[in-house]
């Protein structure tokens, strides 16, 4: 699992990032203002946060290989019709139309693992999963600009043709995993009715959103801020990128037992407050390897923190995880749509990178009285204030402590285990 779980992520975070370095081109490609050009990487993000929303519940009701394996070979054909693209507005719709095939896909990952995975190994088994995101970055991105100084279409035909290879090894290894569960439309609606009835889950959610606004508001453009800034050229860019998605790998796939303890209040504490020190420095960099060495400790942090946010989601409930999954991965592109726009603008009006930080910088904060919001509605349930019925008691378990990968007493086991 996980393997398959890397590969699955490698194969969505290229796609997903590599429209990030490739911005200048594609905006002299199509000669569009710059100021909308994050558009290309939003509109990849609005159709996985709509319809991941609906893949959710639909996900949790039918085998999940069956829609993962669907989902990639719909993911790689619209992907490679990129390369086609002829226009500005046709590049858009397909990167919409490729965000709604993904978003029937990654969830199933977040999903499966708690199922297939021993509890003691699911942090870690979403660490390899974090990680074949930053694998994207530190080889897809930088492969992707290389391809791209040959000509910015090589690509999106590559990345589709490997998410191809992918679909056939996931049909392959990943076993059948039936879920039970009526279809209607009250089922479905019912199923985000009572997941946001735990005491912790809107903070919770309200919280991510803020961190992954500012994530991408800051990721979207490094690319840009190192071209204007430094002078660099696409294939430059990608060389630049390595360090950054090395430190991200590993944060993931070594982060599991730092987090482990110190608990997911006190990772998320730390975490957050270490980027605000580091973005609070970052627009200040006099060269460009104090640029790249700040950008990969912002990164080394998002790799260790990422397992833990979804591991405490995952947490919400045993019953739903494909919905829990779903409007986790939606909150994080409605997170990248809004930061596309925010960070567009932000990039064209203010000097450097000044405005981005600064405007990241309060998102943070927010996102952390977000999060000490959920620990303390936590504690109270905890004590016996709140009802303590299945979805409040992961939520407990998840928000209280990873309790060292086990299964949390009074949680009951997921379907599988």
């Amino acid at each position: 699992m996980s393997a398959l779980s890397f590969l699955v992520m490698l194969t969505i975070g290229t796609d997903t990032f590599v429209v990030a370095p490739l911005l200048p081109t594609l905006t002299n490609a199509y000669g569009n203002d710059p100021a909308v050009a994050g558009w290309m990487v939003s509109a990849y993000a609005v159709g996985y946060a709509v319809f991941a929303l609906l893949a959710g519940p639909i996900s949790d009701r039918l085998d999940r290989r069956t829609v993962l394996v669907c989902g990639l070979v719909a993911f790689a054909a619209l992907t490679a019709a990129c390369a086609l693209a002829p226009s500005f507005r046709c590049m858009v719709t397909l990167r919409f139309a490729a965000g709604v095939a993904a978003a029937f896909v990654t969830p199933q990952i977040w999903a499966s693992i708690p199922v297939l995975v021993p509890p003691n190994r699911i942090l870690r088994t979403m660490g390899y999963a974090t990680a074949g995101l930053s694998i994207a970055q530190m080889v897809g991105v930088p492969i992707g600009s290389f391809l791209a100084a040959w000509t910015w279409h090589a690509p999106f035909l590559v990345i589709g043709a490997f998410a191809l290879g992918v679909a056939g090894v996931a049909r392959v290894l990943l076993p059948t995993m039936p879920a039970p569960g009526g279809s209607s439309r009250t089922a479905r609606t019912g199923t985000y009715a009572t997941l946001l009835k735990a005491p912790t889950a809107p903070s919770l959610f309200l919280g991510y959103l803020l961190f992954q606004t500012g994530n991408f508001t800051s990721f979207s453009f490094i690319g840009t801020w190192l071209t204007t800034g430094f002078g660099l050229s696409v294939a430059q860019i990608g060389a630049a990128v390595v360090p950054l998605g090395a430190a991200n790998a590993v944060g993931s796939l070594f982060g599991s037992r730092l987090a482990d303890t110190l608990g997911p209040e006190n990772s998320r504490r730390l975490a957050i407050g270490a980027l605000v020190a580091l973005y609070a420095v970052l627009p200040f960099a006099p060269s460009l390897a104090v640029a790249v060495a700040l950008l990969s400790a912002i990164f080394l942090i998002g790799g260790f923190v990422f397992p833990v946010f979804m591991v405490t989601m995952q947490g919400l409930t045993t019953t739903a995880r494909g919905t829990v999954s779903a409007l986790t991965n939606s909150t994080m592109y409605v997170g990248t749509t809004v930061g596309g726009v925010i960070g567009g603008f932000l990039i064209t009006r203010f000097p450097g990178y000044h405005g981005i930080s600064v405007v990241v910088i309060g998102l943070l904060a927010l996102s952390l009285a977000c999060f000490r919001n959920a620990d303390r509605a936590a504690s109270r349930t905890a004590e016996g204030n709140a009802p303590a019925d299945e979805g409040v008691r992961g939520c407990v378990a998840a928000a209280r402590g990873l309790a060292g990968g086990k299964q949390a007493s009074g949680c009951p086991a997921g379907p599988g285990r």
